[in-house]
């Protein structure tokens, strides 16, 4: 049910109970005769839980290290599996912590799992350069009233809440005596509220008529993986987005916006290419957000993927140098553990990591860029907002996901920071699925995959700050000082047996 919960084989009803049976197993079952599962069975049955939920929603991961990463699809196979592996540590660790905490406190310790999950979740985005991709609360993305709670609490609240159902549940099943109804009751009228609140602020949507509202332009080049370096097709991979930019100026277009590394050539590096965006940006009278590579001279060059802005005079005017690299696609990670993987290693770029997130100027205003992955860590995002950003956007190539789940996640993960911060979002991606998102996560337009075309939509530079902008993550470590809190709790309870 975990993998089922996203884009594009899942629903996002299923996340309501995906936890549920975890959580009864973890609580010992029904009935009077519970009987607790001991640390490793309680640890085998969250790795278990996790490796389906990771290997149905991330099964897209061998297909790019094999298409991609040249590496044998055993040898793929491999990697993801070592990778999903990694990545059910977090919910394994969050049912031993469960198992423990329903041992020494007793069924009322299931009613802690919002808050342990939450908890699993945060570390799983921050620890070792983090991988927050569908955590729990990215689910209820499309279920704009509840995903209006975001923009307080953001997408680890979202994770919260959702739990928080499987637990009201679970302690129902394994509780004994009429307060087992109590919590069930709660939360049901918690999420009532949640959604009738979301609903009023849906209705009310102040923020699409403030701001200062602008003309954007998304170009989408559908330029094949195999086919972005080839050196027979740079010139025509080149024409095509030069042609999409005209195409979007004549549409009225101020800003025209291109996906990450769109261009067949290091900006800068290559005299007639750079000048030709720049004669772009003076015949169309617009400002050009360009993604590309760029390379910082020096005793030793240093190369980072970055988002650079052309202005209407032909002059750079801004550049963003991408923050968090991709593992495994910009950068090996450990690579002597993973000497058996050989030629990856050999054909990942090696990029360096940006430090600031700087923001580019368009159109007078102060916008922000998030390159491909960077979209779906929110405390990022909120660091752009928190410095003055007017508008979001982001660029990505996602054409090494092929037809795969994985853009869909992406673009609905994307969608969630719109609301979050209380901000427009335009995302251009090579192959698909560009869009505009306004403030409320309502998809204003979005394309299909694997097409060539422009969209033309209109976005509004916002100023208005939410509630999550101003605290950030603060809900989710309360969570993890209520889970620590709990923890030790029971710990100094030194109680060997299941209470009643």
């Amino acid at each position: 049910m975990l993998a089922l919960s996203f884009p594009k084989f899942g629903h996002p009803a299923l996340a309501w109970l995906a936890l549920l049976p975890l959580l009864v197993a973890l609580g010992g079952g029904p009935g009077p005769r519970r009987r607790v599962p001991g640390a490793g069975r309680a640890f085998l049955l969250g790795l278990v839980t996790a490796a389906v939920y990771f290997g149905g929603t991330l099964y897209w991961v061998t297909a790019v290290m094999a298409n991609f990463g040249d590496l044998s699809t055993p040898i793929a196979v491999g990697v993801n599996i070592i990778f999903v592996a990694y990545l059910a540590l977090y919910p394994a660790l969050f049912a031993l912590v469960m198992a423990f905490l329903v041992r020494r406190i007793g069924a009322a310790a299931v009613l802690l799992a919002p808050a342990v999950w939450v908890a699993t979740e945060l570390g799983r985005a921050r620890l070792f350069t983090g991988f927050p991709w569908v955590l729990l609360g990215y689910s209820q993305t499309p279920l704009l009233p509840i995903a209006q709670l975001a923009s307080i609490v953001g997408v680890y609240g979202l994770s919260a809440l959702v739990a928080l159902v499987s637990a009201a549940l679970a302690y129902l099943f394994i509780a004994a005596g009429s307060r087992r109804y109590v919590p069930i009751a709660l939360t049901v009228a918690g999420v009532m509220a949640v959604g009738f609140w979301g609903g009023r602020r849906l209705h009310d949507s102040r923020l699409t008529h403030e701001g200062t509202a602008i003309s954007v332009g998304l170009v989408q080049g559908d330029v094949p993986q195999n086919e972005k370096w080839d050196a027979a097709r740079s010139g025509s991979v080149f024409q095509t987005y030069l042609h999409l930019s005209r195409v979007a100026a004549s549409h009225g277009a101020q800003v025209i916006i291109w996906p990450e590394a769109s261009t067949p050539f290091v900006f800068g590096g290559d005299p007639l290419g750079t000048r030709a965006v720049e004669d772009l940006a003076r015949e169309t009278h617009t400002t050009l957000l360009v993604g590309s590579d760029w390379i910082e001279q020096g005793a030793t060059p240093r190369y980072y993927n970055a988002a650079i802005v052309v202005n209407p005079a032909g002059q750079v005017g801004g550049l963003y140098k991408k923050m968090h690299l991709v593992p495994f696609g910009e950068y090996v990670p450990l690579k002597t553990v993973f000497f058996f993987a050989a030629p990856l290693v050999q054909a990942v770029s090696n990029f360096s990591a940006g430090t600031e997130p700087t923001l580019l100027p368009l159109d007078g205003h102060p916008a922000s860029t998030a390159i491909c992955y960077e979209i779906v860590y929110p405390e990022l995002v909120r660091r752009f907002v928190v410095e003055g950003s007017q508008l979001l956007t982001t660029i990505t190539n996602d054409a090494w996901f092929g037809r795969s789940s994985a853009p869909y996640q992406h673009f609905e993960q994307a969608s969630l920071r719109a609301v979050e911060e209380g901000r427009y979002l335009a995302r251009a991606a090579n192959t698909g699925i560009s869009g505009f998102v306004d403030p409320y996560g309502r998809v204003i337009s979005r394309s299909n995959l694997f097409e060539p075309l422009t969209m033309v939509g209109t976005v509004r530079f916002l100023t208005d700050r939410t509630i999550y902008s101003r605290i950030g993550d603060l809900f989710a470590w309360l969570c993890v000082a209520i889970a620590i809190g709990a923890f030790l709790a029971a710990w100094r309870t030194g109680i060997g047996r299941v209470p009643d």
